[in-house]
């Protein structure tokens, strides 16, 4: 092929370079960051969502199985100790303590029989028309009638005890919690029906992460807070702790005792558990919820270079997060600047122009200016 065609189409080339927009300049000025110093406390405060419950609460059962026949209560219904609840269908019951009378009947006259028969063969051998032998085996008969009268007798309880375990009642004063069968259902000797509420002492119940568990302790001292009443605590005591973790959820109950006399508590109310872990004596730092992500299950904050204003990627280790802050009991100090915003677009070694929430610029030589928590 001739080069000829090819030199013609070069200056073609040259024009079309000349015409295509050049590309920008990458933009090298610092980005405006978010910057705030660790905000410090006396102590870490978790707080632990619950529920207002019934220190006891007993599940309500029948002694023998059969079909519901009638309900009585509801969930929500205010019980009397001795009040009937629900009720079996007693039918088969009541056939069968039948039975039992006609046995205890039937024993009685076999008893009456053999001890009379008893009495004519002792007038004998007194007599001596018969022998001994005779009389002992008469004798023997009178007392397996009197056994087997006995044994009527007991026959006849138990079937008693049957027909009244036939109607299910409440054995202490309270609420109606739970109900867990419906008129028409069959239920086995023992399955729950209702659960109860009983009066007196109540408990908040809340749930422990495996994490934190080991931190609690039977009698420690805590502070409640009912969600309908906001800011106004009141004093409790951890009461019982789980000795294993619920195979669902993976967290271990804890019941926390109250005076409700004066908190005036009532049952299902929301509340909040409010624990304070002193730090060894230690102030504990915090920085906002924003300002800590994670990579690859590890947590960090930027924290940025007062040398040059460049990103540090910092790891730290954190505790319970809180509402809006999130306590940082390793890798940062007091005096460190920490990005508070954005941090999900940032990257290490990146350069960034340090502001507070009014866009003022922080110098962070001076530790002001914005970085304490009247600075947020």
């Amino acid at each position: 092929m001739s080069r000829y065609p090819l030199l013609a189409l070069l200056p073609l080339a040259l024009v079309m370079a000349a015409c295509s927009p050049a590309e920008p300049e990458s933009d090298t000025s610092p980005r405006p960051a978010l910057v705030v110093q660790p905000g410090t406390g006396d102590a870490l405060r978790d707080i632990y969502p619950g529920e207002v419950r019934a220190r006891y609460e007993p599940e309500l059962a029948f002694r023998i199985g059969g079909k519901i026949s009638r309900r009585m209560v509801t969930v929500g219904d205010r019980v009397e100790a001795g009040q009937p609840l629900a009720e079996l269908n007693a039918e088969d019951v009541r056939l069968e303590l039948d039975a039992a009378r006609a046995r205890l009947a039937s024993a009685r006259s076999d008893q009456r029989l053999a001890r009379s028969e008893l009495e004519r063969y002792r007038t004998l051998l007194d007599r001596q028309v018969i022998s001994q032998s005779q009389f002992d085996s008469v004798e023997s008969r009178a007392e397996a009638s009197d056994a087997q009268l006995e044994q009527a007798r007991a026959q006849l309880k138990v079937a008693s005890n049957q027909a009244d375990y036939a109607v299910l009642e409440a054995p202490e004063t309270g609420v109606i919690a739970q109900r867990l069968a419906e008129a028409g259902q069959v239920v086995a000797a023992g399955q729950a029906v209702f659960v109860l509420a009983v009066d007196g002492d109540r408990e908040v119940v809340i749930d422990l992460p495996e994490q934190d568990v080991k931190r609690f302790q039977v009698g420690d001292e805590v502070a409640i807070e009912l969600w309908s009443r906001p800011g106004e605590p009141f004093p409790g005591r951890i009461r019982e702790l789980a000795p294993a973790a619920d195979p669902s959820s993976r967290t271990f109950e804890a019941r926390v005792a109250f005076d409700n006399d004066t908190a005036d508590a009532e049952l299902g109310q929301s509340a909040r558990v409010l624990v304070d872990h002193a730090n060894g004596g230690a102030d504990v730092l915090t920085v906002p919820l924003a300002a800590v992500t994670a990579d690859q299950g590890e947590s960090f904050v930027w924290v940025v270079n007062p040398d040059d204003a460049t990103l540090v990627k910092t790891p730290v280790r954190t505790g319970a997060y809180r509402e809006d802050r999130v306590p940082v009991l390793e890798g940062l100090s007091a005096d460190d600047w920490v990005v508070a915003a954005g941090t999900q677009v940032l990257r290490e070694g990146q350069k960034v122009r340090p502001v507070d929430r009014q866009n003022r610029q922080v110098s962070l030589g001076d530790g002001q200016d914005g970085g304490q928590e009247g600075g947020e």
